[in-house]
């Protein structure tokens, strides 16, 4: 092990995988003040722009995701992985790494291989209740393997949290809430229903939520009754009225996006959100209610992700075809006025969180750095 422990991080694509990234890569920092953190990406995932504007030194290699149907690209997969794996190697080698951490996306494969034929030391983060691809790959030989669920089958797994941004992990809702809701432009005082469909929006649950809306308004100028509406609608991706206005009455808020996620959460009695694993664990952590559509596409890891918060009855789980305008007509507003009813799902989210997750991984990842037989091979 070099003098400074160096670390190379691996993981991209959305915000899924970058956000636990930085935030054990500040942990990382914060634990071995010194360690060489540098990531591992592709040219074109989120990471171009999260990873930089985080402080952190960004190298990627090509995306090589594995085509569906045979084709002219399926024949050229061999050629096209083998030259990913020779880019991360060579990252690997000048960054003197003692440790590999990948968190799942299509680099870590190639950069999973590249560091065990350079016999150093993996270390695997999986997000989701349903493992993909890579940490498959990465978990058979990882030094330490570390989830956000339990129950993803990978072998060796320890349930360690999701890695979060200490504004958020630290996050006291009731002594922010009155605070975060002047922020927003809300009122601090009614109770609030706060609706979001992640960074890129959801068109079915906005759709719903407008519906619904419109039957409690029932009239032009008519307000929200008894509550108020903070409507995260998704960058590009407003909610505007026939005339191309956008939807406006008293007591409903729409942006694009909120800056720092936290500020919504201490401002919400309610979240309407999809299953993404962050969102889970997060609102887990802060103690935050809430409804839970799960994205009806993709392997269902959404629907597996939220069943741990529906069993401690901390979030109820409403199938995608299912959270219809009737739905926010008639049940949503019963729900925000049960203050009791909140307060039982507030305190089961909170028994299902973990707020040190990030800290957690930091150890796992000095301990596989440090560990006796890890000695990289630095040159071939």
């Amino acid at each position: 092990m070099t003098p400074t422990t160096s670390a190379v991080m691996a993981g991209g694509g959305t915000a899924g995988h970058v956000s636990p990234l930085l935030a054990m890569a500040d942990a990382l920092r914060t634990a071995r003040p010194g360690i060489n953190v540098r990531v591992v990406g592709t040219p074109t995932g989120m990471e171009t722009r999260l990873v930089p504007a985080a402080g952190y030194d960004l190298e990627t290699i090509a995306r090589v995701p594995l085509p569906r149907r045979p084709s002219l690209d399926l024949l050229k997969l061999p050629f096209r992985f083998a030259a990913a794996v020779r880019g991360a190697k060579d990252i690997l080698r000048r960054a003197e790494a003692d440790v590999v951490v990948g968190v799942g996306g299509y680099v870590c494969t190639p950069v999973y291989l590249a560091a065990r034929s350079l016999r150093i030391p993996v270390v695997v983060h999986e997000a989701n209740a349903k493992a993909g691809l890579a940490n498959k790959v990465g978990a058979r030989f990882a030094a330490r393997v570390g989830t956000a669920f339990e129950g993803t089958g990978l072998p060796g797994a320890e349930l360690v949290g999701m890695p979060m941004r200490p504004q958020i992990a630290g996050l006291d809702r009731a002594a922010a809430r009155a605070d975060a809701r002047r922020a927003l432009g809300l009122d601090p005082d009614l109770p609030t229903l706060v609706v979001t469909g992640g960074s890129s929006g959801a068109l079915s649950v906005n759709t719903a939520l407008i519906g619904g809306l419109r039957r409690l308004v029932g009239g032009p100028g008519a307000a929200v009754p008894g509550f108020q509406v903070l409507h995260v609608t998704g960058a590009g991706k407003g909610i505007r009225d026939d005339d191309g206005a956008p939807v406006a009455w008293p007591g409903y808020h729409q942006v694009e996006y909120v800056d720092g996620m936290e500020q919504a959460y201490a401002a919400a009695d309610l979240l309407v959100a999809r299953a993404g694993a962050g969102t889970v664990c997060e609102i887990a952590a802060v103690g935050l209610p809430a409804v839970l559509v799960p994205l009806p596409i993709g392997n269902g890891e959404q629907a597996l992700n939220a069943r741990g918060l529906q069993a401690a009855g901390a979030a109820r789980v409403v199938p995608d075809e299912e959270f219809t305008e009737d739905y926010v007509a008639t049940v949503l507003p019963g729900l925000l006025g049960d203050a009791a009813a909140l307060h039982t799902m507030a305190e089961a989210a909170r028994g299902q969180g973990i707020r040190d997750a990030a800290q957690r991984m930091a150890a796992m990842v000095l301990d596989a750095a440090a560990a006796p037989g890890t000695t990289p091979t630095r040159g071939n």
